[in-house]
């Protein structure tokens, strides 16, 4: 009831008090003893005349904290609530609108009195006048609500129009310990603790802020983007020293990094001052003053953060760079008629972009333009411009001289940009111009030694190929004696790299100039005292020779094997191993003569794996591994055995490289003619696939082969299903890598022994694992395709049974999604269908016949070759009167599939037309042999050759069908209208 009439007092005071505003007798009661006119209820968009102010609305009740707050000395207008505030002042308000108190308000703008917005005024009321009525969307947020002594971390960016308590107009940022009459804001005060995120640096104080300073984390703060906060951009931005605190939170880790290297390092480099320095030295110096135009040199690099950076919380999306336009105004291009000159090409052929008068150069000017002109045309020229430059350059090498050519040359080989077009058309050039020069070229032997010797160890075989070519004529042409001078130097290097470049540098020259001439040297150097490494070049040298020469040693051997062999007792570890090494080579390169050149080294050999351990040991028993092949029948059984114990103790060595080496030597020794398939059986094989028949030797690859290699060659000397027995039930393993390497054995073992040892239990297991091999395909590659196809062929009769299900296998295959897998089904049909034949199948083959008839729509074309192919393969062995779906429905079918541009497709449908126009011409009329006459005339401009022929033996056949006087005509039509087109 009491609100009831309180509401109703309200209403009646309300409405009394409209009616005066109406009546123009509502008027305010002057507070300084001053009467003002009454205030006109204005609209929101009416604009305040000048002069005018808004009435304070008379504020309610407060709580008792917000009653305690005003009597400290606050400003009443604002509440505990308040969001982030601005500052309302006389004449500072947005026109029209009045102050708002709601928390979701957006951040304020502030508006100095000269910037009012012009509004309209309201029509009927007067001017002079302003409505005491406002709620609260009608008023500018008021933001006084800080309290002396607290923290002005919520106040806003303070205006520099704004004015005193004393009237003193605020400019610069007040001290704290100011007046408390004085309003203050968030910059009055030297921060203390601040959202990190929401600091908006003042343009007047940008240092005041130092890394040091602590931060708060970014809880609760301002947003960071505030329209109408005043950050700094321009010059005032420029004048930060960055980063600031704020920005470290938006920094990187490796910004961070060099921000906090940056500091350090400018701390401990600054600048010592005068007293400083009189301090540290002695009485008697004196200042040096620095010479005239002095400049120090900066480091660009410590700068980097020093530019100015993004404010936090600015955006920093993706803006499109502007264009630098002034490089398009430079003529980048040389002139006359020279090739295209490449950016990279700029540094080497600078030069010619300069256009001068030829003639007023010096000769050594004019030639080096000279040669450049003809090495960029050379380099990037026509082949026509090419070759004219090439003789050219060949012709003139003497007159140009060998210094001038090579100055230009080996920096334009260096480079790191070199295709390998490019690389093999300088070496052309080099190879040409030292056949011109001959002895002139002997002062640059070493600069393009430099140059050359990385090519021998390229990564790339062609660039090797082309490194020894080079070293090779340069031999020839610069002689032994400058070779040698030239490269005894490098010989002791301490680098092994440049050791080991000189060591294939001297056999390339050994083979260009001969083994005999180089012996003393070698000689020489392999007994060198002076240093090691010497000597392990020099036996290096030899290991080289080997490599690259082959059985060219033969001629050789005893003399090189008597240069090397002290190196097997020498004190250095690093000699020793690269001794065995070049034994190693030297035997590979002699196999399978040469043992009595080796007599001297067996006994030291023979010691050294008994003493020997590790990489050490795993060369001595490589260079036994080369040499047991060399020896007769029964020292290689007696020299097997003995060797034998040191391998199965290594067999369980964890270094990868002594496992390769290992299976190396199991492998020759197994192939060795006095060793005995029961001593293998014994004493090998249970050790060799307890150690090396695991997951881990299937993921390396370089272990997969060799060790595929020697259980082949183990199976050769024990027989087949010793080597089967052990692994065919690991067809069924779970790791596919795996399963591939065991099916790749088999099908080497039975490819080399066939199936005849192979029991019907073992024929069973085989059969069951090579479906469940293939069946379980992750990745379908070749090796399962082809064990399969091998195992199905070797059984031959003896598989009859299983071909039921092989087929339903291929079958259901054929039918899924995967194109590979259609494919390797395809694939298997055209591998199994001879066997299929042999066991009588004509029934199963029949049906498959047709499966692959209705999938000629097939639309991915190595699919579709797959599909031809193992038609043909059906048709080849069925017969041409057998063979469903009838030939007279089948080449209608294939005569559009000729169209298809993909070569296997191609390939394989002209072969099987061709077959069919060989055997069963008689079951096609003489109009589709024509037709397809038409579309074989394309397949006559094939880029594969074997399409090419297969397309002229078919040419043959339906001329021997249906006569030759058609097709004549059509190939003779076919040869006038390309005329007309040459034409």
């Amino acid at each position: 009831m009491r609100e009831q009439l309180v509401r109703g007092e309200e209403k009646e005071v309300r409405k009394k008090l409209q009616d005066k505003a109406k009546d123009g007798t509502l008027k305010a009661i002057p507070t300084n003893g001053e009467a003002k006119p009454a205030p006109k209820k204005r609209g929101r968009w009416d604009q305040t005349s000048d002069g005018d102010a808004t009435p304070a609305k008379k504020k309610p009740s407060a709580p008792e904290w917000e009653k305690e707050a005003v009597e400290g000395g606050t400003t009443p207008a604002a509440t505990r609530w308040d969001e982030t505030p601005g500052h309302p002042k006389p004449g500072a308000e947005t026109p029209g609108a009045t102050p708002s108190t709601r928390l979701w308000d957006a951040t304020p703008g502030h508006a100095t009195p000269g910037a009012a917005t012009p509004g309209r005024d309201t029509p009927s009321h007067d001017k002079a006048q302003s409505s005491i009525r406002r709620n609260r969307w009608d008023e500018t947020p008021k933001t006084e609500r800080e309290t002396p002594g607290h923290s002005s971390g919520w106040a806003e960016t303070p205006k520099t129009d704004r004015v005193g308590a004393g009237g003193d107009l605020i400019q610069e940022t007040p001290t704290p310990g100011g007046a408390s009459s004085k309003r203050r804001s968030r910059w009055d005060e030297t921060p203390q603790a601040t959202p990190s995120g929401a600091m908006t640096p003042s343009a007047a104080t940008p240092g005041g802020m130092t890394p040091s300073t602590p931060v708060t984390p970014h809880v609760g703060s301002t947003p960071l983007m505030t329209p109408s906060g005043v950050t700094p951009t321009g010059s005032k931005a420029m004048a930060m020293a960055t980063p600031t605190p704020g920005h470290l939170a938006a920094m990187t880790p490796e910004q961070i990094q060099a921000y906090r290297w940056e500091r350090e390092i400018d701390e401990r480099n600054r600048p010592l001052t005068d007293d400083e320095l009189e301090a540290m030295f002695p009485p008697g110096y004196k200042v040096l003053q620095p010479p005239a135009g002095y400049i120090p040199i900066r480091t660009p690099a410590r700068k980097l953060t020093a530019t100015p950076t993004p404010i936090a919380g600015t955006p920093t999306g993706f803006f499109i760079q502007q264009e630098d336009k002034t490089a398009k105004y430079m003529d980048n291009q040389p002139k006359g008629n020279l090739p295209f000159l490449k950016p990279e090409d700029a540094q080497y052929f600078d030069k010619l972009l300069v256009d001068v008068d030829e003639d007023t150069l010096s000769p050594e000017e004019q030639k080096e333009r000279k040669i450049m002109k003809l090495l960029l045309k050379i380099k990037n020229g026509t082949p026509p411009m090419r070759k004219a430059a090439l003789r050219q350059i060949t012709d003139k090498a003497r007159e140009f001289g060998a210094g001038p050519l090579f100055n230009q040359i080996l920096p334009l080989l260096m480079s790191p940009t070199l295709e390998d077009q490019e690389r093999h058309l300088l070496v052309k050039v080099i190879d040409r111009i030292l056949y011109k020069l001959d002895d002139l070229v002997r002062p640059y032997v070493h600069k393009i030694l430099v140059v050359i010797e990385p090519l021998l160890i390229d990564e790339d075989y062609y660039a090797r190929v082309e490194g020894r070519e080079i070293i090779s004529n340069l031999a020839k042409a610069a002689g032994l004696a400058t070779m040698i001078s030239t490269m005894r130097p490098d010989i002791d290097n301490i680098d092994e790299y440049v050791r080991n470049t000189t060591a294939r540098a001297f056999a390339v020259v050994a083979s260009a100039l001969g083994i005999p001439s180089l012996l003393p040297f070698l000689k020489a150097v392999c007994r060198s005292k002076k240093s090691w490494q010497a000597r392990h070049t020099g036996i290096k040298i030899v290991q080289q020779i080997a490599i690259l020469m082959g059985c060219a040693i033969l001629p050789h051997l005893k003399n090189l094997v008597e240069i090397i062999e002290h190196g097997l007792v020498d004190e250095q570890q690093k000699v020793r191993t690269i001794t065995a090494l070049a034994i190693a080579a030297l035997a590979e390169a002699a196999t399978p003569y040469g043992i009595e050149s080796f007599d001297s080294v067996l006994k030291p050999l023979w010691k050294g794996i008994r003493t020997h351990r590790g990489k050490g040991l795993a060369a001595f028993l490589k260079a036994i591994g080369y040499l047991i092949p060399l020896m007769d029948a029964e020292y290689a059984n007696y020299y097997t055995k003995e060797v034998m114990l040191i391998l199965i103790r290594e067999f369980q060595s964890p270094d990868e490289e002594m496992k390769k080496i290992v299976l190396k030597v199991v492998k020759q020794c197994c192939a060795t003619d006095g060793v005995e398939s029961q001593y293998i059986k014994d004493e090998i094989l249970p050790p060799f696939f307890k150690n090396f028949w695991n997951h881990r030797m299937a993921l390396d690859r370089r272990n997969y082969r060799q060790l595929v290699d020697t259980t082949v060659e183990i199976a050769n000397k024990v027989g087949a299903s010793e080597i089967i027995n052990r692994v065919v039930d690991d067809l069924k393993d779970e790791n596919e890598q795996y399963r591939k390497m065991v099916m790749e054995s088999i099908e080497k073992t039975m490819s080399n022994l066939g199936a005849a040892d192979i029991d019907s239990r073992l024929e069973e297991q085989l059969i069951d694992g090579i479906l469940y091999a293939f069946q379980e395909q992750t990745t379908e590659d070749v090796v399962m395709l082809n064990g399969f196809g091998t195992i199905v062929n070797q059984l031959g009769k003896r598989v009859k049974p299983y071909l039921p299900q092989i087929c339903g296998t291929i079958l259901w295959r054929l039918n899924n999604k995967s194109a590979k897998v259609r494919q390797q089904a395809a694939d298997l049909i055209s591998r199994i269908a001879v066997v299929m034949k042999t066991c009588q199948e004509e029934k199963l083959m029949g049906h498959l016949g047709v499966v692959l008839y209705e999938y000629l729509g097939e639309e991915y074309p190595e699919v579709l070759g797959s599909i031809l192919g193992a038609l043909k393969a059906i048709v080849n062995v069925i017969g041409m009167t057998k063979m469903t779906p009838p030939i007279k429905d089948l080449l209608p079918r294939l005569t559009p599939i000729l169209k298809n541009r993909h070569e296997k497709v191609q390939e394989n449908c002209i072969d099987l037309v061709g077959r069919i126009a060989d055997r069963g011409p008689e079951y096609v009329s003489a109009r589709e042999w024509m037709r397809i006459c038409f579309e074989l005339l394309e397949l006559l401009k094939a880029h594969k050759k074997a399409i090419r022929r297969a397309t002229v033996n078919t040419f043959g056949y339906i001329a021997k069908a249906i006569g030759p006087h058609d097709v004549l005509a059509t190939l003779l039509n076919n040869l006038k209208v390309q005329c007309c087109q040459l034409s």
